[in-house]
């Protein structure tokens, strides 16, 4: 095996090169934010040893995964009562291979309507606002941020990047311009505490602990999206806020039917949305079916998502001689989503990439940004503050890259740590 201080030194490279680039790109080169950086990177070192290295944090990642066993297992028992057989119940019939039995989309996903009904029991009962103060604070004292923006960044980990600027609606309108980047990189860097566990049941086959990994990963690029933000627009003038406010629930009642609510919007869109990109994906295949063989092969989407990707993967740490295999991931991730990323991730052979290139790109694919996500991102915004709408535009789309970039950050810690 080739010498592991070898690839650590390309993550190295891979930090950067990121944030040389983003420099490069910035609005105002000459206002580069020294001290977020440092800020920035010495938090994500320091998170990522303690959750990562430290002995009792890392037994404590790894025992979350008795938690996605327990949501896993209440909502099988509810699919199955629900739907019958098709959600999990014994079948009324002999089967020849139980395999064949397991549905996605009743067995499986159903899983972020309980949690999105759970998350927003957890808010009423105000569990959630205080573990989302608290790391607002920290974020205002280390990386120098305001109230405003460590508000919306640590509720981003939990609630998602819609539903976390609904808790600083009233200072949307007062954000700088840097400000609102800063928040729109932090969504599209993230992904949805409602997801966490839908993800790490998919990803626990192949990566033990999965379901830790997802929290370090969203809580890495947290800090991430913020430096890289704020590299690329510059800003000053922070706008200061107080503790969360909390969402108009009247009941513990009241939050779980209006979680579940939502939960219901999220589950059929993603049925909806994996529906419609299986077929295009497909359809393209089927239109480059006719044309010659590359290298001794047909040219299908992900083979080609994996040439173009492939330098960059390298620079987050991964070997050569795997690039093309996880620039496929990242390509699937960044022009359809995580998900469907996550799910090839999982299905890919033992020896496709090593456990070290497996856990970074889990980091690396960590967050929304794709093209869907920065839609449904100027949709959601631009419907709180309408007057805002020529400067969320623009700043969306921009944020796509940062966001990328911030995760892909996420997975250069990751491989230059010896954490494999």
């Amino acid at each position: 095996m080739p010498d592991q201080t070898l690839y650590h030194l390309q993550s190295l490279l891979g930090i950067v090169v990121l944030l040389g680039f983003a420099w490069a790109i910035s609005e105002n080169r000459s206002a580069f934010p020294l001290r977020t950086v440092l800020a920035g990177l010495a938090l994500q070192l320091a998170l990522a040893l303690l959750l990562l290295k430290l002995p009792a944090a890392r037994a404590g990642l790894l025992s979350l995964n008795a938690i996605v066993n327990a949501l896993t297992g209440a909502t099988k028992a509810g699919t199955a009562f629900v739907f019958g057989y098709v959600g999990g119940a014994p079948p009324p019939f002999a089967i020849a291979s139980a395999g064949a039995l397991s549905n996605f989309a009743f067995q499986i996903l159903p899983l972020v309507i309980v949690i999105s009904a759970l998350a927003a029991l957890l808010w009423y009962w105000r569990i959630l606002p205080v573990i989302v103060n608290a790391f607002a604070w920290i974020l205002q004292r280390i990386m120098g941020v305001g109230g405003a923006i460590g508000l919306g960044a640590a509720a981003t980990i939990v609630l998602g990047m819609i539903e976390a600027p609904l808790l600083i609606r009233p200072y949307l309108s007062r954000l700088t311009r840097s400000e609102l980047f800063m928040l729109f990189s932090v969504g599209l860097a993230t992904v949805a505490g409602t997801v966490f566990v839908l993800y790490a049941t998919i990803l626990e086959p192949v990566i033990p602990g999965a379901l830790g990994h997802i929290l370090v990963a969203s809580v890495l690029s947290l800090p991430g999206a913020l430096m890289i933000g704020r590299i690329m627009i510059p800003g000053t003038s922070p706008t200061h806020a107080e503790v969360a406010p909390g969402f108009r629930y009247r009941s513990s009642m009241d939050a779980i039917a209006r979680g579940t609510e939502d939960g219901l919007k999220l589950w059929l869109g993603i049925v909806a949305m994996l529906l419609v990109i299986v077929a295009l994906v497909a359809l393209v295949d089927i239109i480059l079916a006719p044309l010659p063989h590359v290298a001794g092969a047909p040219l299908t989407i992900e083979r080609i998502f994996g040439w173009l990707f492939a330098p960059v993967v390298w620079l987050y740490g991964i070997p050569w001689s795997e690039a093309a295999t996880a620039g496929s991931l990242l390509g699937q991730k960044t022009v359809l989503n995580e998900f469907v990323a996550y799910l090839r991730l999982a299905s890919l052979p033992h020896d496709a990439l090593d456990p070290r290139a497996r856990l970074i790109m889990v980091y690396a694919m960590c967050g929304f940004a794709n093209f869907g996500s920065v839609g449904i991102l100027i949709a959601g915004v631009s419907s709180l503050v309408p007057e805002r709408r020529d400067e969320i535009v623009p700043l969306a789309l921009r944020a796509l890259l940062s966001g990328t970039m911030a995760s892909g950050l996420t997975g250069c810690i990751i491989g230059l740590l010896p954490v494999a």
